[in-house]
């Protein structure tokens, strides 16, 4: 379910010490009589807290936006999804750090610091008695900017670290523990997005949810993955930095266009516009910036699959709180599909004669995303009819009540609804939207019963809900208004209130929660209440003692029970529809994208190693993380500027990744695979042809104007000594 990265292990020569030598010694300890070194251990059990810790918060993240925060769901998918790009686009900064000032292990450790201090923070916000909202507000999102930079600036450095120590000749063993790692990651994620929901819902504190808790045990896991990783340091190969390649990569290109632009006519033609830069820079790099460049630009339309893909976290899981969730589907699917497509999927396409290269497995892992968008359109459209969408501004909901003996006749001024007799006792079929013209108006609507005309007088707020009651106090008809809460429960619970027309106040016991409904049409407030059928419920009233049954109290639902009669009759009212829609509906469109990402995920990692030189495998991870925060970016785009309604904005993601894959196909076509090992034909490690004379000279003049010589050798003289 979440993306694999891949990265070149950073090499260098030095003249061992003794010092070294111990250290070498140490890190030269296998497990179990196997070429894998002890040393990554620790660091797979470091990722799979790490990931248990970043997973677990954002399973509850959005939830804890609109409940907690109480945002809007627009304004928490914003939030989340700019919370999300911003831990993609941090992963530079990572790199930078780590490649040219602290190395990888001084990076992790520091950043991983920055990462705890952030969930403490969020969890600390997340307690109500520490100041007001505005205070929640501000602790929440230092919280959060704090993990961004943490989980993002360990991201291109824990794989790096892990494929260092490893010994040159075990390669074999070094991939296997790429897919090791990855198994890691979603065995992190799996549990975590498991196990904090239920730490929310299931746990109470501080008078409701706690999400406090929910973010102290990710801060917890994450202490436990610095503490394990520090406890093998005297285990670990540490290659020290050798400056950022990425620096001189941007460099390389910002020469070539500058010297590009200020050529004249009469200078000599170039067949790249990157060979201006090479009076400076050696050939071989600019020809491997030339090899990236190729997959940088297949990269371009990529976004569109993450914008959809990330959508799992904040827009299904929104989905899925207005569904019936007698099931609940988890993120096994990915540890279950990785194997299947890799020993009886892509098996099968070879035994057809399929060429099913890398690009075409990604473009069809595209189509996977957007049929998986195109299910969840047709989820979305029968979840709406549930729903009573809020009203918008200036106008309010209103439903009626008629509580009186006979039939009533309802009339607005400036209207027509209600035009029909409102009949005793009778269910309202739907809220009505009330025009208001402003924030709020007060309006005398006109009652008429048995040709007796009454005035009932009422101020609405804008986008509110209400019931208004009429019943008789026996003369005459009375209006009562009541605001109703029409938002579906995420615990997907029920909610229940009491009409008491009797002229006793009641006490009622429903399951674990209690009620008190004043007398003479006294309302009680909304409750939520466990999901069940509910019969032989305690229910006083002054000396008298009495057992109700309200039957099937369902999921997402909001219920009105009005209790009349000496022996207290009830009339049960369905304000909020139940949630008819089973989340096992959910099924189709997270097969549909957990297949698309094996297909486009995972290839198009495995192609972006393979399709990139040794010293560059970084700058393309680089590239490849940033395709997911612009797609982060593109929700947040369409979130906040589309205003459509929830099941149109998913056809037009589906369509949207449709034309992009497209044009990604067309692209696809005219690529052309690479083999990164032919940069030593036409770069020879030991010998230089005449021709290559001056760039030599260019070569070494380049890199003694380096820092540190040592850690800048020509391309060539690197792998001389390697």
């Amino acid at each position: 379910m979440y993306p694999l990265y891949f990265f070149s292990p950073s090499l260098s020569f030095s003249l061992p010490s003794p010092l070294s030598l111990s250290l070498s010694l140490l890190s030269a300890q296998k497990l179990c009589g196997t070429n894998y070194p002890v040393s990554i251990s620790f660091i797979v059990v470091n990722e799979f807290c790490e990931r248990f810790s970043y997973y677990g918060m954002k399973a509850v993240l959005t939830l804890y936006f609109i409940n907690y925060l109480h945002w809007d769901p627009n304004l928490s998918t914003a939030v989340y999804h700019a919370f999300s790009s911003l831990c993609y686009f941090t992963p530079v900064l990572g790199a930078l750090i780590a490649d040219s000032w602290l190395g990888k292990f001084k990076t992790i450790i520091y950043l991983s610091v920055v990462y705890v201090l952030g969930h403490i923070v969020k969890s600390v916000g997340a307690i109500p008695s520490v100041g007001d909202s505005t205070i929640h507000i501000v602790l929440s999102m230092v919280g959060l900017i704090l993990i961004a930079f943490g989980t993002g600036g360990i991201k291109p450095c824990v794989a790096a670290f892990g494929g260092d120590q490893f010994d040159e000749e075990h390669t074999n063993e070094r991939r296997k523990f790429f897919s090791i790692f990855y198994m890691s990651i979603n065995g992190g994620s799996v549990l975590s997005t498991l196990i904090t929901p239920m730490l929310r819902g299931d746990v109470q504190c501080f008078g409701g949810d706690c999400y406090a808790l929910a973010f102290g045990v990710p801060a917890i896991l994450m202490v436990i993955a610095l503490v394990v990783f520090i406890s093998g340091s005297g285990m670990y190969k540490k290659s020290p930095p050798e400056g950022n390649i990425l620096l001189d990569v941007c460099k390389c290109m910002g020469l070539a266009i500058k010297n590009r632009w200020k050529s004249s006519k009469y200078d000599p033609k170039k067949k790249h516009w990157l060979d201006w830069a090479e009076d400076k820079y050696p050939r071989r790099l600019i020809h491997e910036i030339k090899m990236v460049l190729r997959v940088l630009v297949l990269y371009i339309p990529l976004p569109m699959f993450w914008a959809l893909f990330d959508q799992q976290g904040s827009r299904w899981t929104l989905q899925a709180t207005r569904m019936n969730m007698a099931f609940m589907l988890n993120a096994l699917l990915i540890l279950v599909f990785v194997p299947i497509f890799d020993m009886v999927v892509y098996p099968l396409i070879g035994l057809c004669r399929i060429n099913l290269t890398p690009l075409k497995k990604m473009a069809v892992g595209m189509i996977f995303a957007a049929l998986a968008f195109g299910s969840a359109t047709l989820v979305e459209v029968n979840v709406t009819k549930t729903v009573v969408e809020p009203a918008p501004q200036g106008q309010c909901l209103l439903q009626v009540y008629n509580l009186a003996v006979s039939d009533v006749k309802l009339n607005i001024p400036g209207s027509n609804l209600f035009s029909q007799p409102i009949k005793s006792y009778e269910d309202p079929p739907a809220y009505q939207h009330i025009q208001l013209g402003g924030h709020n108006k007060t309006i005398t609507m006109a009652v008429t019963q048995n040709e007796i005309l009454y005035q009932c007088v009422q101020t609405f707020t804008e986008q509110k809900a209400y019931t208004l009651v009429l019943h008789s106090n026996g003369s005459e008809i009375v209006c009562q208004l009541a605001t109703d809460n029409i938002h579906k429960s995420e615990k997907m619970e029920a909610y229940l209130r009491f009409i008491n027309t009797r002229s006793e106040a009641v006490n009622i016991t429903v399951g674990a929660v209690d009620f008190y409904v004043p007398a003479d049409y006294g309302i009680s407030p909304h409750n939520s209440v466990e999901r069940k059928e509910y019969t032989n419920d305690k229910c006083t009233s002054g000396s008298q003692n009495f057992l109700i049954t309200l039957g099937l109290l369902d999921f997402g639902a909001s219920y009105t029970v009005i209790l009349k009669g000496v022996k207290i009759i009830l009339q049960k009212m369905e304000d909020v529809k139940a949630n008819n829609v089973h989340i096992a509906w959910q099924i189709p469109q997270y097969v549909l994208i957990t297949a698309g990402e094996v297909m486009f995920s995972i290839t198009g990692l495995e192609f972006s190693y393979s399709q990139a030189p040794a010293n560059m495998k970084s700058v393309l991870q680089a590239g490849w993380l940033l395709t997911v925060a612009f797609g982060n970016v593109i929700v947040l785009i369409v979130a906040e500027g589309a205003g459509l309604d929830q099941w149109m904005e998913f056809l037009l993601f589906a369509g949207l990744l449709v034309a992009v894959c497209i044009i990604f196909s067309i692209m696809a076509y005219f690529y052309t695979y690479v083999d990164p090992d032919e940069l030593d034909k036409l770069f020879p490690d030991k010998t230089v042809n005449d021709d290559d004379e001056d760039n030599l000279k260019k070569n070494q003049k380049y890199h003694l104007d380096q820092t540190d010589n040592s850690m800048y050798l020509n391309p060539i003289e690197k792998r001389t000594k390697m």
